[in-house]
């Protein structure tokens, strides 16, 4: 009989369960709540800036490819190393053979067992993460091969249609290279997995690979060798867009030796990867080796010494001969890509020889010679225009043009913006950073080709609020390129006002205003709290949180720079540097000009962007810009854009709608253009070519000019864009805009011109002379039919007409010139030399070059007071253009310049500037006394006449100096007469010493 013993109770007290506690968990949601809204704050919030903006269709778009891309390229690397490591880790031999090698492996592979789980998922893991990240950057690549649409026009070496190579081409090395990575870094895992578990022997007898191991491998080399083999076709085409040393494009190498060395190493690589699956079936390793070996050195004999022989041997003792189809193919292609192929070329015999009355056919011309140089005046328009130092204007101003008086007139315009670095510190607080000072005021506008009789800007609108020549319109300015950060902006209708709207001269306060949020969308709304609390943290600023001012009506502006907002919404696009302001029906908007752009565009020659757009402008200003570091072989100007500075609204314009990379676009993103129909005949008006496209095409043309093969070869007839002779830097001169009449036009028009000097050497005589017609027309709908055309003068390959630096230099070296300036530039002034201008007339080229004078510190405002003007060798130095002009000109150019006005003209400058309580308009022209009487010169020899007129000079230097820091311009235009009759008694005294 058993017995079973009845169950032990445990001694002691019960033992309680152990609780899991609730900290962690709690911390993980929040952790993960805090991450989820900070991501949020980035995400959700350009939800509501796209949708705010109507162009939500573009985010998701972009978003939602960069997503597929992305779970693509994770999935594809991920699937494709994990597949591997566990296809090799299931295929282990059972038993690892007993070797040495084995032996020593055997510490690794304890080691990683315990990881080998881990390993076997994050490592794909991990690879995939960054293969989805590189395949979602390509978005636009794929996009475009996806929409791809016919160029209508085929390729001289394969015959096939463009867009093969501009849409086509770049998807498929990009889905190719991609692959291969995928497929090589999958080597990698079985190769590394079946030798730590023995299916892969490196020593000792028998068989180095179990049959798995060989299949594997077989399979995967065959497949990277079908992806090489791929590649090598794919190198054919690209091929076609190689850069070579003296053009772009296959060259005679390339196409009888190069394109069919890579068809014949594309069919060796197909050829090894069937020996590969053979050996995935035999079993032997040696086909393929020699396969592989064969390559190889298929690789060095046909892929490199072939056509290294044919380039050394067959093309270098006759390139000129051999070469002349394809740098002809050269030629043909960059005109096409970067619109060259319609330039009105004209000879142009320049004369040297100023004759008198030489102008008097382009009177129009020289009456219209802008003298206001936008890139100097700044300091003018901000002194006499500014009014509050929480107002500015943009260091470089812009050239339009307007109707005045039912006249069309060059002019010089910016918009009063706001700026917050003008406040005192103690008012630098968040409610007047961010819901008081929200916006700037208005335009100022000055004609281009007139200035007042002491030198300033004559302008033609101007004050606040706005009084002038544009009529009424929206002046408040929310959009701009120094607006804040961001401004809180609505408020309920029984709320008193708190914005500033402008100051209010004749109350002596201010005006304020509240944006109209109920009637008009300008921001993301961030009247609830949840919006409050991704832009608190998108901002970093919790007064967004707390704040009385953000209500149900408030909305919030960002990204309002117009180059910012017209690339977020156009990403496909490559934005101008310089945007310009305009008054268009009613209110002012900016006017952006965007490009479409390619590297796949065949034979075309290459433009880094960024360089081909540099010049001394966007050296020194900060609103003005060269384009993106971007390499480009086909650039079109395809879009218009348009940023309303009171709403933020953004509108596109499908200005060149033939071009196939926009039509692309447009299948991409339907519906966010509208046609070129819908351009009012106001807004064509103020449509201009624009400068960076200008640019790109001079730089090109400096060698595309030439047509003829042969002579391309030579290069002999090279030009560049000379340096600007004004700027101590060596940078190139900036185009410039002038209303003039070139060769071959019936009357003067809005034109963007640069020139030409050889290249190289030192030779800096003038070859070549470009102008652009810059002016859209004012018809609704259809820009001129000029508009566009590019005119190039070539000057005779002797030519001694002199270039900018020449003219430069001789008016520094004219001793007349040199004693005036040191002269003024005496005591607390600084001489400023302004733009200097070329334009053809009379029969040669004028350059016209403004000189301003401007005190060193203080209230530092450039005014113009003397005009320099070249015609060969001729000189003219004068205080109006006139005067200076017929100097030159025999005592009678021909043409009659109104180049001063008797006052500031219609709009007289505020009273109430950042420096004085008032600033008075100047008064009625002071009288100028006798050249030949300053005081104190009526008697002695000439020695003592020269010292006295020098004193007087130094005494009238300081006068001006005095009058301009108490803003006093009526003193000032006295003390310039003063000056001016000094001078000229000065020089008399000084050519009577000889």
């Amino acid at each position: 009989m058993s017995f079973t013993a009845p169950p032990r109770r445990p001694s002691g007290p019960p033992r309680a369960r152990k609780r899991r506690g609730a900290l962690a968990p709690t911390l993980v949601v929040l952790g993960a709540i805090v991450v989820l809204v900070l991501v949020l704050a980035q995400v959700w919030t350009e939800v509501l800036w796209f949708s705010q903006t109507g162009f939500f269709t573009v985010l998701r778009t972009e978003w939602l490819t960069r997503g597929l891309l992305f779970v693509a390229g994770f999935v594809l690397m991920a699937g494709a190393v994990a597949a591997s490591l566990n296809i090799a880790y299931r295929a282990r031999p059972v038993y690892a053979p007993s070797t040495p090698e084995q032996a020593n492996l055997d510490q690794y592979r304890e080691a990683v067992e315990p990881l080998r789980k881990l390993v076997m998922i994050a490592g794909p893991a991990l690879l995939g993460l960054f293969a989805g990240a590189a395949a979602s950057q390509q978005w636009t690549t794929i996009q475009l091969w996806m929409n791809g649409v016919s160029f209508g026009t085929k390729d001289p070496q394969f015959g096939i249609d463009l867009s093969f190579y501009i849409f086509t081409l770049p998807g498929l090395r990009f889905v190719v290279s991609f692959l291969m990575a995928v497929v090589f870094l999958s080597a990698i895992a079985t190769l590394a997995t079946h030798y730590l578990y023995g299916g892969i022997r490196i020593g000792g007898d028998g068989p180095k690979t179990t049959t798995a191991a060989r299949v594997q491998l077989s399979i995967v080399s065959a497949v990277f060798l079908l992806l090489i083999a791929a590649n090598y076709w794919l190198d054919r085409y690209s091929m076609l867009t190689k850069a070579g040393e003296k053009f772009e494009g296959a060259s005679y190498a390339d196409v009888n030796a190069v394109i069919p060395s890579k068809g014949i190493l594309a069919v060796v690589a197909v050829v090894v990867a069937v020996l590969f699956l053979v050996t995935a079936r035999r079993g032997n390793w040696r086909i393929p080796a020699i396969g592989v070996g064969l390559m190889v050195v298929s690789a060095i004999a046909i892929g490199g010494i072939y056509p290294a022989v044919v380039q050394r041997f067959q093309v270098v003792p006759n390139a000129q001969e051999l070469e002349a189809e394809f740098i002809q193919r050269n030629i043909d292609a960059t005109k096409t890509a970067f619109d060259l192929d319609d330039i009105e070329v004209t000879p142009y015999s320049a004369t040297t020889d100023a004759a008198e009355g030489a102008l008097r056919k382009d009177a129009e011309t020289a009456a219209s010679i802008r003298l206001l140089d936008p890139a100097i005046v700044s300091p003018s328009f901000r002194q006499l225009q500014q009014n509050k130092q929480y107002y500015n204007f943009a260091d470089t101003l812009s050239v339009d043009r307007y109707t005045i008086n039912g006249e069309k007139r060059d002019t010089v315009i910016a918009v009063r913006e706001l700026n917050l670095g003008g406040l005192a510190t103690s008012a630098r607080t968040w409610v007047n950073d961010h819901t008081v000072y929200t916006h700037g005021f208005g335009v100022v506008a000055a004609f281009g080709n007139t200035t007042s009789v002491d030198g300033q800007p004559a302008y033609f609108e101007g004050g606040i609020p706005s009084t002038g020549e544009l009529g009424e319109y929206q002046e408040r300015i929310y959009f701009g390129q120094n607006s804040p950060g961001y401004s809180i902006v609505g408020a309920p209708e029984d709320t008193t006002p708190w914005e500033l709207d402008y100051p209010d001269d004749e109350s002596g306060g201010q005006k304020n205003t509240t944006f109209p949020t109920a009637d008009i969308d300008a921001g993301p709304s961030v009247g609830n709290a949840f919006n409050k609390l991704l832009y608190a943290l998108k901002f970093g600023d919790e007064e967004l949180l707390f704040s009385d001012r953000v209500t149900s009506e408030s909305q919030i502006l960002y990204d309002r720079d117009p180059r910012d907002r017209v690339q977020k919404v156009a990403p496909y696009l490559t934005i101008d540097g310089r945007v310009y302001p305009a008054v268009v029906e009613g209110k002012v908007v900016w006017m952006v000009d965007g490009y479409t752009t390619s590297d796949g565009y065949p034979y075309s020659a290459s433009a880094q962007l960024d360089d081909a757009t540099v010049d001394s402008l966007t050296q020194r200003s900060s609103t003005v810009a060269e384009l993106a570091p971007q390499t480009a072989n086909y650039i079109r100007n395809s879009v218009k854009a348009t940023v309303d500075a009171y709403t933020g609204e953004v509108t596109l314009y499908a200005w060149d709608a033939e071009d196939p990379v926009l039509q692309a676009w447009q299948k991409v993103f339907p519906g966010t253009m509208k046609p070129i129909s819908d351009i009012s005949g106001d807004l064509m008006s103020h449509i201009r070519y624009p400068e960076d496209l200008f640019k790109v095409q001079r730089t090109l043309l400096s060698n595309y000019h030439v047509d003829d093969a042969g002579d391309f070869y030579t290069s002999q007839d090279f030009w560049s864009t000379p340096n600007d002779p004004t700027q101590a830097a060596a940078v190139a001169q900036p185009p410039y805009y002038l209303t003039l009449q070139m060769p071959g036009q019936d009357t003067p028009a809005f034109s963007l011109t640069s020139t030409y000097i050889p290249q190289g050497g030192t030779r800096e005589v003038l070859t070549g002379f470009l102008a652009a017609d810059a002016e859209a027309g004012d018809v609704a709908g259809k820009p001129a039919e000029g508009y566009g055309k590019l005119r190039l003068l070539e000057l005779p390959r002797n030519s001694t007409v002199p270039g900018p630096g020449q003219v430069q230099n001789n008016f520094d070296a004219n001793p007349d010139v040199s004693t005036t300036l040191n002269l003024l530039a005496q005591g607390n002034s600084t001489v400023i030399h302004g733009n200097l201008l070329t334009l053809p007339v009379g029969g040669g080229l004028l350059y016209v070059q403004p000189v301003y004078v401007q005190s060193s510190s203080g209230t530092q405002i450039p005014l113009m007071q003397k005009v320099l003007v070249a015609f060969g060798d001729s000189i003219g130095f004068a205080d109006t253009l006139g005067e200076a002009l017929d100097q030159v000109f025999g005592g009678d150019s021909g043409a009659d310049v109104n180049d001063t006005t008797p006052d500031t003209g219609p709009v007289a400058p505020p009273t109430d500037t950042p420096d004085a309580t008032e600033t008075p308009a100047p008064t009625a022209e002071p009288t100028t006394p006798a050249p030949d009487a300053p005081a104190g010169t009526d008697a002695g020899t000439a020695r003592e006449r020269l010292d006295a007129a020098l004193a007087e000079a130094n005494a009238a230097i300081q006068e001006g100096q005095a009058a301009l820091a108490a803003n006093d311009f009526a003193a000032y235009g006295e003390s310039q007469a003063k000056l001016q009759a000094a001078l000229e008694a000065a020089i008399a005294a000084e050519a009577e010493l000889g």
